[in-house]
């Protein structure tokens, strides 16, 4: 037909790129528009979307350099010297962070040359379902039209509204990742989101002062029980919580620093403390303000501004898809949008009928002690099978990397959610503790494949690992025990 592309896809993030790729794979003309409105504080990045620019992969590495910072003082303990005190300078690890992001900017345009995916810095809109109006940043416009069209704009940070200040003088987690200098003294503000926890723990470990205030519980939609665990060990960390407290104004000091004004819900009094920076990471918002949605006729959840997406990942429109964080119900994390994108080009132009599945998704946070699980909370499969149709085995086990460095272990523990009724059905698994992402990475599989309980305890451990506590949980929550491993 008319169109000059049989696919475009605006948002060039982890899922718009996947789908973008894979569709050229199947010689098809493809294009891909991208623009990143710079944050309220100005901060703006390359082509590669949310996680590569201000999301897993800084995060991933700032948490690193807090890693070693604990490993270093560990190292003493076994023999090493090292001068003490030790300091930590901000901006050689920014630098080297913020190269590393650029050369995967760099990369994502290299990759989609090498494609022959078109590359557009444009800000997208829709003028009719086949035709999209692009602007450049000096407001330059060009029309773009494509027979099939996918929306993978992703989300931004919120800033909370009713904050007098907030935005003003605040950041978010678009701008910390990018900072020249060290952020000093921070306020984390976190309603609900991981993100603050990981910016949390990463700021506390390579040696800041850092509060993170919380209005209600952390890390809502994870199992309660090892999110709590995962606060606690942040709490012995370092790190300050105030806990059920909302911030009500935030004021620029003549000192430069800013005052935060908060009110606690359980004491009911006002409070004041003064920071260098304050982060906001009080959730995220679907980007698509600009998008124009409602004159195509493209279905959004009028509460969350989250497109409505079939099975298949269609729009309200026929021709016209969504991936990723901008969908309704879907989880916000980076392999299930590039899952998804890939999947979905496959249907599109490779005669494939396969669906994504959004069950049994593994993920992890990178907090001081990782947290990471896979399948059912406790809360969940109690809702589901009631609580007298679920066994939940557990153990609070010690590294024995911590034995030699006296480090504080309580806060390590796993927990495994089976059915009760004959095989034992592993419904999910839940890992506080070193390279959690390591560990869960492998028995999501299991999980997937339908491991049991049996299977899980036929399965002979790697000696000595933490891993290993998994195929040796033996006790049961029902049974009130103490749960604490001893010995091998």
């Amino acid at each position: 037909g008319k169109n000059e592309y049989d696919l475009l896809v605006i948002g060039g993030g982890s899922g718009g790129l996947a789908c973008a790729k894979e569709a050229a794979q199947f010689g098809r003309k493809v294009a891909v528009l991208d623009y990143v409105e710079p944050s309220p504080q100005g901060t703006k990045w390359g082509l590669g979307g949310t996680c590569v620019n201000v999301g897993c992969i800084p995060k991933k590495l700032m948490h690193q350099a807090a890693l070693l910072g604990s490993a270093l003082k560990d190292a003493q303990h076994y023999g090493w010297n090292i001068a003490q005190p030790v300091h930590h300078t901000w901006s050689v690890m920014a630098q080297a962070v913020q190269n590393y992001v650029k050369s995967l900017n760099w990369g994502h345009r290299v990759q989609l040359q090498d494609k022959k995916v078109k590359y557009f810095n444009l800000k997208g809109s829709f003028s009719d379902p086949h035709t999209v109006r692009g602007l450049t940043k000096a407001g330059k416009e060009a029309i773009i039209t494509a027979e099939n069209i996918v929306i993978a704009t992703g989300g931004r940070p919120k800033y909370p509204v009713h904050v007098a200040g907030a935005q003003e003088y605040g950041i978010t987690s678009d701008d910390l990742f990018w900072l020249k200098e060290s952020p000093g003294k921070t306020s984390d503000n976190k309603i609900e989101y991981d993100v603050s926890l990981e910016c949390a723990g990463f700021l506390t470990g390579i040696g800041l002062d850092t509060t993170v205030m919380m209005r209600s519980i952390p890390l809502r939609g994870f199992d309660q029980q090892t999110a709590s665990l995962v606060t606690e060990h942040m709490e012995s960390y370092g790190t300050k919580f105030l806990k059920r407290c909302f911030p009500t104004k935030v004021e620029k000091l003549e000192s430069n620093r800013l005052q935060v004004t908060w009110k606690n819900s359980d004491l009911g009094t006002e409070e004041t403390d003064s920071f260098d920076t304050v982060m906001w990471a009080v959730g995220r918002a679907p980007d698509t303000k600009t998008l124009n949605l409602e004159t195509v006729g493209v279905k959004t959840n009028s509460e969350t501004g989250k497109i409505i997406v079939d099975a298949s990942e269609a729009t309200s429109v026929p021709h016209i898809y969504a991936i990723g964080d901008i969908t309704e119900g879907r989880p916000e994390l980076t392999p299930t949008a590039i899952a998804a994108g890939k999947l979905l080009a496959r249907r599109l132009f490779g005669n494939s009928a396969e669906l994504m599945d959004y069950g049994n998704v593994p993920t992890t946070v990178f907090t001081p002690l990782e947290y990471g699980c896979v399948g059912l909370s406790e809360e969940a499969a109690v809702q589901s099978y009631g609580a007298d149709n679920i066994e939940v085995y557990h153990a609070y086990y010690k590294p024995l990397e911590f034995t030699v460095a006296e480090r504080d272990a309580t806060q390590c523990y796993i927990k495994m959610v089976c059915l009760r009724e004959r095989e034992q059905r592993l419904l999910g698994l839940h890992f506080i503790g070193p390279n959690a992402g390591e560990v869960i990475q492998g028995f999501a599989l299991g999980i997937k494949c339908g491991a049991t309980y049996p299977q899980l305890m036929k399965t002979i451990g790697i000696h000595p690992t933490c891993a290993e506590e998994m195929t040796k949980l033996h006790i049961t929550k029902r049974s009130g025990l103490d749960a604490t491993v001893t010995g091998c």
